[in-house]
């Protein structure tokens, strides 16, 4: 008896859906998660496999990681 496969996704959904990746990873942020927490979630696999596979066009999820802590810490003016 095998295990049930589960169902693949194509580049192209992973980059139609990377906005909804990015705000995920940012309400992740706002939560205060830790980054070993985030690093978990369906979403960093995500942006992972984005930026494995297209890394001229997709940022590394650590790279968005640092930029959107630092876009929530930066005080507002």
């Amino acid at each position: 008896m095998t295990a049930p496969q589960a169902p693949s996704i194509t580049i192209g959904e992973l980059e139609a859906n990377y906005q909804l990746y990015c705000k995920a990873l940012k309400m992740l942020i706002a939560e205060q998660r830790t980054l070993n927490k985030i690093k978990k979630t369906v979403c960093w696999g995500k942006l992972e496999t984005l930026h494995h596979c297209l890394p001229r066009q997709y940022k590394s999820p650590d790279y968005l990681y640092a930029q959107l802590v630092k876009a929530v810490s930066k005080p507002a003016e």
